[in-house]
């Protein structure tokens, strides 16, 4: 499953380290030798001439450094290096280095976004000891934004709802998911997700577990609940199709198995 390393130190201050390695990104893409998928050299690094507002600490992990940077062109300093999207990236490398990569690629879109204050236009000022931009002239702060989505497996019985969801981009059944709104709870948007996207109504919520889902800046909740009533009726702008799933039945392809929904969907999955 995608996650940070256990052994991973996050460090707040930039560290005093002989070779440190770089996560570049432009937008969500990382820079990565084509042969290797590995990290760019100090060389090809000094090569991109990045200014020091162009680059954060991020940690250490198996004795190394890494830092994040960003880059406004999708510049290449080397002929076999380019920029790969993190999906593309899944069963590729390392785990741990791909959920490193997940954790940088938001800090590095925090910091490109948020160069100036949204209510002033004021330029940023980076906060010493912590992941925050505040603006000098009005005092508007601006920490990495994380968006909370609730994910829900309903159980009915010995079958489990599976749906596919209209704008993912995999065409694939997994759990119903979807954003949190102000002032919602997780609960409380698990009932009104499953309500608005099915038909259906549940009860018996239960808290399964949680991810960081960089895509761009998610944190998934997981919850397993129980079907109370409803028949299925699909909004088609959020479901392409939605169905239970028994001991029986034919599944169709599962979610890919860095997502917390393969975990959730295999733990439950009924069985003979």
């Amino acid at each position: 499953m995608l996650q940070t390393p256990a052994t991973f130190q996050p460090a707040i201050r930039p560290l005093d380290h002989p070779d440190p390695l770089t996560f570049v990104f432009h937008r969500a893409e990382l820079l990565l030798r084509n042969t290797t998928l590995n990290l760019p050299t100090a060389t090809e690094l000094a090569a991109l001439k990045l200014a020091p507002e162009q680059i954060h600490p991020l940690g250490m992990w198996e004795g190394r450094y890494y830092q994040v940077a960003w880059v406004e062109q999708p510049e290449l300093p080397a002929a076999d290096l380019s920029y790969h999207g993190l999906r593309s990236l899944f069963g590729a490398v390392d785990d741990g280095f791909l959920g490193l990569a997940g954790r940088a690629v938001q800090i590095a879109e925090w910091a490109r976004t948020h160069r100036y204050c949204g209510v002033c236009a004021t330029a940023l000022q980076r906060v010493e000891g912590e992941r925050c931009y505040k603006c000098p002239h009005c005092g508007h702060s601006a920490y990495p934004r994380i968006s909370p989505a609730m994910m829900v497996l309903v159980r009915k019985g010995e079958q489990v709802l599976l749906a596919m969801h209209t704008n993912s981009p995999y065409k694939r059944y997994t759990a119903l998911a979807g954003f949190l709104e102000a002032g919602e709870s997780v609960e409380e948007a698990i009932h009104r997700e499953v309500f608005e996207e099915v038909g259906l109504r549940v009860h018996n919520l239960q808290y399964f577990g949680s991810q960081s889902w960089p895509f761009p800046h998610s944190l998934m909740i997981a919850y397993t609940a129980d079907y109370l009533d409803g028949e299925i009726r699909i909004d088609p702008s959020e479901i392409a199709d939605a169905r239970w799933f028994g001991v029986d039945d034919e599944w169709p392809d599962l979610p890919v198995q860095v997502s917390i929904a393969a975990r959730l969907i295999d733990a439950h999955r009924p069985k003979r």
